[in-house]
């Protein structure tokens, strides 16, 4: 089925091409044979790295966590199998070959048993897994972790009040989607690590390092004896842990050279085999050797723990550029290898496949979605712009090779040059969703704010989908609440009550809505219900917080944080001396909320067009027989139009929530920043929320970050842009990233001119000082054809959230909510 149409985005021309059995690898012979090694196969599970986790830490039991940790790496490293992909010139995974996925008994261990049959056969991000593969996890893996995983200590920790919004009273294992925990199913938030430090010291240096620090210690003191010794051998220990494994490739490398007949394949074999032997454990000293310690720290660090959204690279731009530069210089290397060097990583990413086992962490990472964020441009730390010729390879890889990983964040502030915002232009023209824009002028001032210096705050990187890090000032690693404040205008409407659960009273009882006589009635019954999901996403967090250290630890990430060697401390403890612990709680379905109390102060309070008996009629019967009220509901303002009346009551929203967490936040020690940020969750969220007052019907998805709700926004995208604006209180610092998508057609953005034009969009939207944006180019009819066959359209790429997957690779929930976004053709 090919596309008959006249504006195609260059991406849908390549798909297009694909159909009519056209191959444009474009001089990318090598990435391209890698690429179609794999490409839309089923991802399988391979279970080394769980076995020799679990075999390890039978041997441990009563040591501390972080040695025990350590150790685990030791085992793992001089254990698991290694490979070294046919045509790559780097080294290092961390499973089969092909797209692969690893599991963390730490985490799941109290339900792998089960998942192991639900896997291959579930909707969302299906996997596969050997007979014999499943026979070792539930007999010998599972066993030893049931009654010490993380999941368990937490259902028994929570106070019942609190549990109840949390999970099923009659599963556990499944969460409510209410005020929802995501500590559960990942170690970690999003994480960026210092990746020069490897770089300029190598493991060697970082290791030596710590043995200084150990020799100095007071052999009397019990906190050195006690907590700084297991932490300094912590750091040793894991440091040869990735020296071994780096020299067991090189071995490797050196083995199939000496059986390859192919001359130039045994010359690129004898190069990598001498690289592993000198990276990471020695300085980089070429782009080469660069790149592949790069590689291994990052691959290591997957082997390590479960972090959501997978560790991101940091500013690669920036930390690369010096030994490009002399690369280039030197003529050891050109821009095409160079290139060719980074998309021999980005392959080799996109065969890693961030294991949900979880149902809850499945449905919020839909797509084998995981996105280690590169970040290009922005600003220097003495506050100069940052872009560089490398940069400018970064933007051109992503236009020639359409690939969802790496996930491209480019950073714009108000004197980035025109070239370089042209290219991004271009880029985002291109119609595979990069790069996301995260802006500096919001960014900065907020990271100041919070207690960082300028230097710390201008050289910020991107992590996870809309979030940024600052590699050696944070200090903050625990998962954070999920709030769906749908529900919470649901049990406003039904005093306390779900549809979806009956009788069960959930929430407050704030009175039966067909008694209220005002508006204000109305919206304060609503802040009640509001203010009790806070109260128990606090009251999650905290307990999240104490509890956390007693399961993980992170000695690799810690032995890459200045202040965790300073403070000879986890990265995982509850608090580091001189660092900045910024967490958030997420608004989840703010479209959503601001359109159904918009409808209802309008229409039942203001307009009287409708009573609240009809509408709560109207919803629990899902608007069966009710389409012209539906009508009215659907018709009455709408966030995402630049409309004041809709917009001051998100403004109220948000200023409610900013007020708790400035409030209360203090006592956690903790930065906990409203966000709008929800992966795929807006979808599983709609699924446990009845009829809403906007016209949307039950169980359908909520809208996405701070976007409209699902073709609500019908004013254009500068539109967009100014609710998002104006329902912003730039006053409170307790703020954090908005997630907003935006939808254009390919012939709005057709040419010279339509790149003008997206230029501008992106400086208004930097004026506005809003946090992210991102865009989907695609044509409506290309989604529709893709849903009805997908075999033509299997490169067929996405925005979804923060991150770009393959539109094949989703559930048809996700793919209608992809295709319901409004798809705007102007700007």
């Amino acid at each position: 089925m090919s596309i008959e149409y006249t504006v195609l985005s260059p991406h849908e021309q390549r798909i297009q091409e694909e159909q009519q059995g056209v191959k444009n690898v474009r001089g990318r012979e090598r990435v391209y044979e890698i690429l179609n090694s794999y490409k839309a196969t089923r991802p399988r599970i391979d279970i080394e790295r769980a076995k020799y986790f679990t075999e390890s830490f039978k041997e441990t039991e009563g040591e501390p966590l972080i040695l025990r940790w350590s150790k685990a790496l030791q085992h793992i490293a001089g254990n698991i199998t290694i490979y070294i992909d046919e045509h790559q010139l780097l080294a290092g995974r961390a499973g089969y070959p092909g797209r692969y996925g690893i599991l963390y008994p730490e985490l799941d261990g109290d339900f792998l048993d089960l998942a192991m049959e639900l896997l291959p056969t579930r909707t969302e991000s299906p996997f596969d897994i050997s007979s014999e593969d499943a026979k070792v996890v539930i007999d010998e893996i599972a066993p030893y972790w049931k009654g010490k995983t993380f999941h368990e200590s937490l259902t028994k920790a929570l106070p019942q009040e609190t549990a109840k919004l949390t999970y099923d009273p009659n599963d556990p294992l499944k969460s409510r989607f209410i005020v929802n925990e995501t500590a559960s199913f990942r170690s970690s938030i999003q994480w960026v690590h210092d990746y020069e430090k490897v770089l300029k010291k190598g493991f060697k240096g970082i290791k030596e390092e710590a043995q200084q620090q150990l020799a100095a210690l007071d052999p009397l003191s019990p906190v050195d004896t006690m907590e700084k010794v297991p932490y300094l051998q912590a750091i040793i220990n894991v440091s040869d842990a990735i020296v071994i494994w780096a020299r067991r490739h090189a071995d490797l490398a050196t083995q199939l050279a000496e059986k390859e007949t192919d001359v130039q394949r045994k010359k690129e074999l004898q190069e990598i085999a001498a690289t592993c032997q000198w990276v990471p454990e020695n300085p980089a000293r070429t782009f080469r050797e660069a790149v592949q310690a790069q590689w291994f720290t990052q691959m290591f660090s997957r082997i390590e723990q479960k972090t959501g959204t997978i560790i991101s690279n940091g500013r690669m731009d920036q930390y690369f550029y010096p030994y490009y530069e002399q690369d280039i210089e030197d003529g050891r290397i050109t821009d095409a290898q160079a290139m060719e060097l980074l998309e021999c990583m980005w392959v080799a990413m996109a065969q890693f496949i961030d294991l949900y086992i979880s149902p809850t962490g499945g449905a919020f990472n839909e797509g084998y979605a995981h996105w280690e964020a590169v970040t290009v441009g922005g600003q220097t730390p003495e506050g100069l712009d940052a872009t560089n010729e490398l940069t400018y390879i970064f933007l051109k890889s992503k236009r020639e090779f359409p690939l969802n990983y790496p996930d491209l964040a480019a950073r714009i502030h108000t004197r980035a040059p025109h070239r370089y915002l042209y290219e991004v232009a271009e880029t985002i023209k291109e119609g595979s969703g990069f790069p996301k824009l995260i802006n500096d002028d919001e960014v900065i001032p907020l990271l100041l704010a919070k207690g960082a210096n300028f230097e710390q705050a201008n050289d910020y990187a991107v992590s996870g989908c809309a979030e940024c890090r600052m590699p050696n000032k944070d200090t903050y690693t625990s998962p954070c609440a999920y709030i769906n404040f749908a529900a919470a205008v649901e049990m406003t409407l039904y005093n306390g009550k779900m549809e979806l659960y009956g009788d069960e009273t959930i929430g407050l009882e704030t009175g039966d809505p067909r008694d209220f006589n005002t508006w204000d009635e109305f919206w304060q019954a609503y802040l009640v219900q509001q203010t009790n999901f806070l109260k128990h996403a606090f009251v999650q967090q905290h307990v999240i917080i104490n509890l956390r250290p007693k399961h993980f630890a992170v000695p690799l990430g810690s032995a890459l944080h200045d202040l965790c060697m300073k403070n000879c401390k986890d990265l995982h403890s509850p608090s580091i001396e001189g660092g900045i612990d910024l967490g958030y709680f997420e608004f989840m379905g703010y479209g959503t909320v601001i359109d159904s109390l918009a409808a209802i102060k309008k229409l039942v309070f203001e307009d009287k067009k409708i009573t609240m008996a009809e509408l709560i009629e109207a919803l629990k019967c899902n608007f069966a027989g009710k389409e012209v009220l539906r009508q009215l509901l659907l018709n009455a303002p709408k966030y995402g139009n630049n409309d004041s009346y809709v917009d001051s009551i998100g403004k109220q929203l948000d200023i409610e929530a900013l007020k708790f967490t400035k409030k209360y936040s203090k006592e956690l020690g903790v930065h906990l920043d409203l966000r709008l940020v929800p992966f795929t969750s807006h979808v599983p969220f709609g699924k446990v929320v009845s009829a809403t007052p906007n016209g949307r019907k039950a169980y359908t998805p909520l809208a996405d970050g701070s976007s409209a709700s699902h073709g609500a926004d019908v004013n254009g995208p500068t539109a967009i842009l100014l609710s998002n604006y104006h329902t912003k209180n730039y006053n409170y610092r307790e703020r954090a990233a908005r997630l907003l998508n935006i939808k254009l057609s390919p012939a709005c953005v057709a040419g010279d001119i339509g790149t003008t034009k997206l230029v501008s969009l992106i400086r208004t939207w930097s004026d506005l000082k809003l946090w992210h944006l991102q865009f989907n180019i695609i044509n409506q009819q290309t989604l529709l054809a893709a849903q009805k066959d997908p075999e033509k359209f299997s490169s067929l790429l996405v925005r979804v959230a923060g991150y770009s997957a393959y539109f094949v690779d989703l559930s048809p929930d996700l793919q209608n909510d992809i295709i319901a976004r409004t798809e705007h053709a102007t700007i």
